[in-house]
């Protein structure tokens, strides 16, 4: 029996209840025992000055293919994350019938990247789950089924509503990918084919998820304009299927919304007073990150992603997006409108040909090209096949601060592991919380910040032997320095590992030391029990 002890620490639980100094005994990957500890251990880890809390858990990752590929995942533990849930935004990896390997690879690249370095003909989620299982992870990794994947199977890419055969066809189809494993389901209602679909099949669908006691965790039909509506929607999704309801990174996009934000926060409130369970995740920052093709009206990308490469080749097709794009479309988020040409960034590409484009606004790109930014960002879109990532600037520090002391909040990265100059979140979202918002701004006590970036999530995602640390749970463990802790990417210069973060324990093994990666892999891929 292999055993380690953390001595002298200032221990934070994760549930909100009061820090101790204390120390924390691990055996076999599990806790054994906290309090004042004795008996000798196979491995010390003196915590004297730091801080002891639960490994945090990102509910909102898109790892979903570089986990095979760097399975340490290095800009996640390197911030304390021990565990993440993949399979966001109604656009992921699984399921993937075999037929439609070409055009889904390319309409996720722009997401989670593209490679040739692995056999794509997985075709469901468990098969999926147990790739990452052989890629021996670095972190212990959940999935949730997506929308888009779901309805691809079921009825391909086109435009179109299901017929009632299909919607049994999804509603099998998310059967048999619960049954595997996945926590529940994702849906992002600006992306394709998810953007397609009316609320009456994603209802059906979540009847399933809610048999399982899943989560729905969605990115919303609108951030913006129709942000109400958009709200509305939801509930009236929780209300019909019974499932629990998560928002994915909670805001309110452009200025000419900013009004709506009291109006948002009162239809949380009326949800949870009817008795919907409703929950939200978030990023520490007033950008957002996606890919470039979202700034795109939805009709372009109808039939998957070479249709839409073709599309951006018609002169008179572009008029007509420039046209939906100045004058907008009912229910479609307009990036170009919210937050402007000037405030949305280049930040990954596919090849080389365009690598100067990252780090750009468009308007920067466009005065580089000699051309005006319609015609800057499709021709970029289209000479990269739609694999192009940008960063767009939307909101306050003010709201930042308001919805991440709602009581339905925890902490995210909504990361994307993109070559590049990805958004800073992905290396910081919850060590910038810890020094930012509660050292520096006192904006809330070490151990309510602990509580949303462990048990809160867990709770949300129903684990129970992960998220506390309590005797018997996994040794999933973040210890860290409250003086210095504190992100140090920026958006210029993003791919920087923080402070503060001393040593991060997955499952019982250190797999960072004095601030350095040991190289351990000792992950698990968790799925969900009914």
């Amino acid at each position: 029996m292999s055993t380690m002890l953390i001595k002298n620490g200032r221990v934070i639980d994760g549930t909100g209840a009061a820090s101790i100094n204390a120390d924390v005994l691990v055996k076999d990957g599990k806790i054994a025992a906290i309090g004042t500890i004795t008996e000798p251990a196979d491995q010390v880890i003196d915590a004297a000055g730091l801080a002891v809390a639960p490994g945090f858990i990102d509910t909102h990752s898109h790892s979903d293919l570089d986990v095979l590929l760097r399975p340490q995942v290095l800009p996640k533990v390197m911030q304390g994350i021990t565990t993440e849930l993949l399979g966001q935004d109604g656009v992921s990896m699984a399921p993937l019938p075999t037929q439609y390997i070409s055009p889904w690879r390319k309409n996720l690249a722009g997401l989670d990247g593209d490679t040739d370095e692995i056999d794509w003909t997985y075709e469901t989620t468990d098969n999926y789950l147990k790739m990452i299982e052989k890629a021996h992870p670095g972190l212990n990794e959940m999935y949730l089924v997506p929308h888009g994947n779901i309805r691809m199977e079921a009825m391909g890419l086109d435009n179109r509503l299901p017929t009632d055969e299909e919607i049994e066809k999804m509603k099998a189809i998310t059967r048999r990918e619960m049954e595997a494993g996945a926590m529940g389901l994702s849906t992002g209602l600006i992306y394709i084919p998810c953007a397609y679909s009316e609320s009456k099949e994603i209802i059906e669908m979540c009847k399933v998820v809610a048999e399982y006691d899943g989560v729905f965790v969605i990115h919303q039909r609108s951030e913006a304009d129709t942000i109400l509506d958009s709200m509305k929607e939801v509930i009236e999704i929780g209300r019909k299927s019974g499932v629990k309801v998560h928002w994915s990174h909670f805001k309110v996009c452009g200025k000419q919304n900013w009004d709506k934000i009291d109006a948002v926060l009162e239809l949380l409130e009326e949800a949870k007073k009817e008795g919907i369970t409703v929950s939200f995740d978030q990023y520490p920052y007033v950008a957002g990150s996606t890919m470039m093709g979202a700034i795109l009206p939805p009709w372009v990308h109808d039939g998957g992603t070479d249709k839409a490469v073709a599309r951006l080749a018609d002169p008179e097709l572009r008029k007509k997006m420039v046209y939906d794009m100045e004058h907008g479309i009912p229910g479609w988020d307009n990036f170009v409108d919210f937050a402007g040409f000037e405030n949305i960034y280049v930040t990954s590409v596919k090849t080389e040909k365009n690598a100067d484009a990252v780090g750009l606004s468009i308007v920067e790109l466009a005065e580089k090209r000699g051309v005006d930014p319609y015609t800057a960002a499709f021709d970029l879109l289209m000479e990269e096949e739609n694999a192009v990532g940008m960063v767009d600037f939307y909101g306050t520090e003010e709201h930042v601060k308001r919805f991440m002391m709602r009581p339905e909040m925890n902490a995210c990265t909504d990361g994307l592991l993109c070559p590049g100059k990805p958004h800073p979140r992905l290396y910081g979202s919850f060590v910038r919380i810890l020094g930012k918002y509660v050292r520096e701004e006192k904006l809330m006590s070490l151990e309510q910040a602990i509580y949303k970036m462990t048990a809160k999530p867990a709770s949300v995602l129903g684990l129970t032997d992960r998220g506390t640390l309590k005797v018997g749970n996994w040794a999933d463990i973040t210890i860290f320095d409250p003086n210095t802790v504190i992100d140090k990417g920026t958006f210029t210069d993003p791919i920087q590992f923080p402070d503060g973060i001393a040593y991060v324990i997955v499952n019982g093994q250190v797999a960072v030391d004095h601030g350095k990666h040991t190289g351990a892999l000792n992950g698990q891929v968790i799925r969900h029990k009914a």
